[in-house]
């Protein structure tokens, strides 16, 4: 290109890229820039580039995000969500901290239909962290725990990203989101626990007496939630039809019911609540595809091959596991996670096979480290959800993340390290 060696041409453009970094450019538009200018560099021409941009967007199994996300809309405008936090506060009521342990294990549920993070962590923030700060939870607790809370959204099935990472590295999305069931829910317990040690180290959430008349009561409230979670559950699990087509059904009966049972969407909302979703599979395709690119150029230049070797030079089957681990994590707390899997998984994935990993239990592990990145600076996508939805600056919620962490951290060396908790339902 204009004389210039090929890799020379590179080592510009990385530098070019590094620098629209620094100076705030967001990280989609970094990498657009870094792969399409190194594809003219290689002479991929633009119509090769569209082409597999398109090729890669136009699958089948795609279609499952965009719908959950219309999902998970649904459930917050149809005041479904609403009726799930006030049962598990009811359950949890017994305990110190009872109404954020309400807000984690709200926000498990509330996954388990809609399948996104941050979709996770605005409807539940919305209804769960006035609740909070009104019984005397300090503020930036109270939006740490359910940012926190929010990455379990990509853990429990089911789950954008894994329907991503098995599209990417052709593992069936069925058999990983059997897989998620015990890892989202251990995740959930750390949490829990993390949780429940700042409620106490500060005296938060005085215990109440238990009612079962009140759980009985909440659990017939949150019918139309607890059916949603049936449905999708037994659909996918049943064999009844496959995640696509089960986000499909689900969509359809949270519209229903947030319409003709709950009564709280009216004709007028649709269009809006509609649009709102599409705002988010805006953002999210073209990510997907700008990376489907980018993997075509590292494919290219070899880096797959390189990063491979560099891994398996620490030789130990733990080690190269934990350095694999530290990769992720690494990318997951600068990146865009969906990015993160389209990049990463291709090179770490063989690698895991190499050492006889299951390919599920090494999606797995994938996806948890993952999860880190929601709440990990400086991406942190979780935590700038939670800032913006109660105006609390980014850095005053860190402060708060250690206990999180390591509870966290905990539970993916115990998912990495047992893989049947994984392999469970396999």
């Amino acid at each position: 290109m204009f004389g210039i060696p090929d890799n020379i041409c590179i080592w510009i453009i990385t530098g070019l890229t590094a620098t629209l970094f620094v100076v705030g450019t967001p990280i989609f538009l970094c990498i657009a820039f870094w792969s399409v200018m190194a594809s003219i560099v290689l002479d991929f021409t633009l119509s090769n580039i569209g082409s597999t941009a398109y090729t890669g967007l136009s699958s089948y199994a795609l279609l499952a995000m965009p719908l959950f996300i219309l999902t998970g809309d649904l459930i917050g405008a149809g005041g479904i969500a609403a009726k799930l936090a006030n049962l598990f506060t009811k359950i949890t009521a017994p305990l110190r901290g009872g109404l954020a342990l309400a807000s984690i294990f709200t926000c498990s549920s509330f996954a388990a239909i809609s399948g996104s993070n941050s979709a996770t962590v605005a409807t539940i923030g919305k209804i769960m962290i006035p609740e909070l700060k009104k019984q005397g939870y300090h503020p930036e607790f109270a939006a740490t725990s359910v940012a926190s809370g929010g990455i379990v959204g990509i853990l429990i099935p089911p789950s954008i990203l894994m329907i991503v990472y098995g599209f990417t590295v052709n593992v069936s999305v069925l058999d990983l989101f059997k897989g998620g069931i015990f890892p989202g829910l251990l995740v959930s317990c750390a949490l829990a626990l993390a949780t429940y040690y700042w409620s106490r180290k500060f005296g938060w959430g005085t215990p109440e007496r238990f009612s079962g008349g009140a759980v009985v009561r909440g659990v017939w409230d949150a019918k139309l939630g607890l059916g949603a979670v049936f449905i999708i559950l037994y659909i996918i699990y049943g064999g009844i039809s496959s995640p696509t087509e089960a986000a499909a059904i689900a969509a359809v009966y949270c519209l229903l019911a947030g319409t003709l049972l709950a009564r709280q969407i009216k004709l007028k909302d649709i269009p809006g609540i509609f649009l709102s979703s599409g705002r988010v599979n805006g953002l999210l395709a073209p990510v997907i595809a700008i990376s489907i690119v980018l993997q075509q150029v590292f494919s290219v230049l070899g880096v797959q091959a390189a990063v491979a070797d560099f891994v398996l030079s620490f030789g130990s089957t733990v080690l190269i596991l934990l350095a694999m681990m530290f990769m992720i994590t690494l990318f997951g707390s600068i990146m865009e996670s969906i990015s993160v899997c389209i990049v990463l998984a291709p090179i770490l994935a063989p690698i895991a096979g190499q050492l006889g990993f299951d390919p599920v239990h090494f999606g797995l592990i994938f996806i948890v480290g993952l999860s880190l990145g929601f709440i990990t600076p400086p991406f942190g996508l979780d935590l700038f959800v939670a800032s913006g939805i109660t105006g609390i600056p980014y850095g005053d919620l860190i402060k708060w993340l250690p206990p999180f962490l390591i509870c966290i951290l905990i539970a993916w060396l115990i998912i990495a390290f047992v893989p049947g908790i994984t392999l469970f339902f396999q």
